[in-house]
């Protein structure tokens, strides 16, 4: 993923408004999956005159064109990641609402393993794991 959020918007010929770039570089550096309550919080601290229905209009725009990839983890709210972030997994931890992200490469090769027992070549998977801590001592 060499390329950024704004970059590949551009590539794909979507009108960059100033509004859009600010949301844009708002989710380039988000190490998390925000919802669009969050992205607005954030995109309005740079600039105030963000509405939240102009974060809704952006991040749907963006996912219609293949730029984010909406997450939904059971909790009634669709979250979002750059839809070119490497593969990973995600543990979602029901108590907190934590999303932990991780690869396994034994996982890997079992879901491979397996679509090819079932006579098939993968190409694409999304696992998602549901937890609570282990109890502490």
């Amino acid at each position: 993923m060499s390329d950024t959020i704004i970059a590949r918007c551009e590539a794909k010929g979507l009108r960059m408004t100033g509004q859009r770039r600010t949301i844009a570089q708002v989710l380039q550096q988000s190490d998390d999956h925000p919802d669009v309550e969050e992205l607005y919080a954030r995109a309005s601290e740079v600039d105030a005159g963000i509405s939240i229905a102009t974060v809704y209009r952006t991040v749907k725009l963006f996912e219609e064109a293949g730029i984010l990839e909406r997450l939904e983890f059971g909790d009634g709210r669709a979250r979002y990641e750059d839809a070119e972030r490497d593969h990973h997994d995600h543990l979602i931890d029901m108590q907190s609402g934590e999303v932990i992200e991780f690869v396994d490469p034994e996982i890997e090769a079992l879901q491979e393993k397996i679509a090819a027992k079932l006579g098939y070549r993968l190409k694409g998977h999304r696992l998602e794991l549901y937890g609570v801590p282990l109890e502490q001592d």
